[in-house]
């Protein structure tokens, strides 16, 4: 028997938009089409949406799992237009507008997809069954007891080279992500190693960050990138730029030249692909694995679909010939400007999309970080509080905030992560390959 709500939500005489994942963009457009004349259905495979930029300090114990996601039923609850459907989208019938799911289907007069990216292997099996990742809740949570545990293992290994193999860290991908999870590591071993696990010679942990371009923070200006480096050599990280990793057995670290390098936890942060659902392979550029749209972000060859965020490549922008960058602030823009475009009167035109960059940040570690906003390039404490204050304001939900910041003052304080507690204790598998996204 259906809910007085529910009822009331059939009823309405408005078309259906079904949004596909609930990451920035598809959080972002829920909340512009809130109260307006259609009935939004929001699909995503977990209940809550995440902070992915803070996804590295709950691999690294700063933050806890809940501190950064949000409950989409806490979002969706006040919203009498717009219902949570917990499921998998398995394929779409664009020719009878329904999106199949291993719930049942669902029938759309507009359907968005914004499933974001997972990560990108480049074909190289062995490496994605091996080597961890950095895209989800659960992999963070995996990084962070494996790290503890490598601590724990370590103590009990008399011989100096298996200690030193447990204890090398290898973060492969000089992007953001890479960067930032490098330089919390190498504060945990300044700090929490060095005090907490004397028994272990605490120089004997080596984190590397390994890159197979020539510099770090590649889309970053020059100065942004030299103070980057300079940020994590200060750290001791060993940066190792043009190294192409071709190889990763769980122990041993193949690069191209031929080198190796022993390790048990290679972390893998080198490049993201889309994440499209089975269904629209016409308009699919394989190799990013994105769809192509058009400066409306329309589904090329289709007339009511949308792709927004990480999945969507629109080179119509002279501007962006290669599509928009993978980065929250465009999947945000875009599901902005969609939901102006679909509450237009019928017969107005739709006006096109235009990315407006606000620029990047990132941080490499306590009072060091880099900015660069428009001709504004700077890097130090001043960019370090500025990205403590964006990314805070950013999370959704004030009692995210309020933990975010409590978190953040007593590691300032006590120069010590604040969770550090095995709850879960990480072992490998074998089906390690994709991971979750919402952009």
């Amino acid at each position: 028997m259906k809910t007085p709500e529910r009822a009331a939500f059939d009823a309405l005489p408005h078309p259906t938009i079904v949004v596909v994942g609930g990451g920035f963009a598809g959080l972002e457009l829920i909340k512009r089409l809130s109260g307006k004349p259609f009935k939004v259905i929001l699909l995503d495979k977990n209940n809550y949406h995440c902070f992915q930029p803070l996804l590295y300090q709950v691999a690294t114990g700063s933050l806890g799992a809940d501190n950064i996601a949000h409950p989409f039923r806490r979002t969706v609850g006040p919203m009498p237009n717009v219902i949570f459907r917990m499921a998998e989208v398995l394929r779409i019938d664009a020719l009878n507008n329904q999106v199949h799911t291993d719930h049942g289907s669902f029938t759309y007069d507009h359907l968005v997809l914004a499933t974001g990216t997972v990560t990108n292997f480049f074909g190289n099996q062995r490496i994605a069954r091996e080597a961890m990742q950095l895209k989800s809740i659960n992999q963070a949570l995996d990084i962070r007891s494996d790290f503890l545990q490598e601590f724990e293992a370590a103590i009990y290994l008399e011989d100096e080279h298996a200690q030193r193999q447990r204890l090398n860290f290898v973060i492969v991908g000089g992007g953001p992500s890479g960067v930032e999870l490098a330089g919390a590591l190498a504060e945990i071993r300044k700090t929490i190693l060095k005090h907490e696990y004397r028994e272990v010679e605490s120089q004997r942990m080596q984190i590397h960050l390994v890159d197979s371009g020539n510099e770090v923070l590649g889309n970053f200006s020059p100065k942004s990138r030299a103070a980057a480096l300079k940020f994590l050599h200060e750290l001791g990280v060993h940066v190792k730029l043009n190294m192409l990793v071709t190889d990763y057995d769980g122990d041993t670290v193949t690069f191209k030249d031929g080198s190796t390098m022993p390790s048990t936890t290679v972390i893998w942060t080198a490049g993201v692909k889309g994440a499209p659902v089975p269904g629209l392979e016409p308009a699919l550029e394989e190799r990013p694995a994105r769809l192509r749209t058009d400066a409306f972000n329309r589904v090329e060859g289709t007339a009511n679909i949308y792709a927004l965020g990480d999945l969507a490549l629109d080179r119509s922008d002279p501007l962006w010939p290669k599509g928009h960058p993978q980065v929250a602030p465009a999947a945000i823009q875009q599901a902005a400007h969609l939901a102006l475009n679909l509450l237009r009167k019928p017969g107005e035109q739709w006006v096109p999309f235009k990315y407006r960059d606000k620029g990047s940040m990132a941080t490499i570690g306590r009072y060091k970080a880099v900015v660069d906003l428009g001709r504004l390039k700077f890097g130090g404490p001043i960019a370090w509080f500025l990205w403590l204050f964006v990314h805070l304001m950013s999370i959704v939900g004030f009692r995210s905030r309020v933990m975010v910041l409590t978190h953040w003052a007593w590691k300032y304080l006590s120069w010590k992560n604040t969770i550090r507690l095995i709850i879960r204790p990480y072992v490998r598998k074998v089906d390690m390959v994709g991971g979750e996204s919402g952009g």
